[in-house]
């Protein structure tokens, strides 16, 4: 029995996009994207008249669900490629109170319930970290990278061995959108 799964994604107006070596090209007015498809099997990727094509012909469970995450990161692509991401982050203290700020290509965290080392978290390529009093802003076109920064953040305050009902120190993501 022969499963064929076919779907299709029509590219919208100011969005060029290609297929280079194996590696997906999607360029806007904020920038240009690229992911590596060279490794996906059993999927084929076509651009006719404006129109992305992802197609599996024996396709089983796991490759149809392969196809429904290519159209998806397909789709986030366009939408950080015209609008781009932003996430938020609130840095809360009670005890001592806590210096974040932006140092090259990571954030420094000090004070952290009276730490007296540094804590770093990793801001990724293309992303834009700004602190604004007790809000960290996050944005970039990249999805992947910006969550990620955004998570690399969370995590470097994160606190352990103390009661988590009185030491709520950290910093924390409280809203996520699409850059208008």
């Amino acid at each position: 029995m022969q499963v064929l799964v076919t779907e299709s994604l029509k590219i919208p107006e100011g969005i060029n996009v290609s297929i280079n070596n194996g590696k997906l090209v999607v360029k806007g007015k904020k920038g240009e994207l690229q992911r590596d498809i060279s490794s996906i099997r059993g999927i084929e990727i076509s651009i006719k008249n404006n129109i992305i094509t992802i197609e599996s012909t024996f396709a089983n469970r796991k490759t149809k669900s392969l196809v429904y995450t290519l159209l998806r990161h397909i789709q986030n692509m366009f939408i950080g490629v015209t609008k781009g991401y932003r996430y938020y982050l609130k840095i809360i203290f009670t005890h001592f109170p806590m210096s974040v700020k932006v140092v090259g290509d990571e954030v420094q965290i000090t004070n952290l319930i009276g730490e007296k080392n540094i804590r770093k978290a990793k801001i990724l390529d293309g992303v834009k970290v700004t602190v604004k009093g007790e809000d960290i802003v996050v944005e970039g076109i990249d999805l992947e990278k910006v969550a990620q920064t955004a998570a690399n953040i969370e995590r470097a305050s994160k606190i352990s061995g103390f009661d988590r009902r009185v030491f709520g120190d950290g910093i924390f993501i409280y809203k996520k959108e699409v850059i208008e």
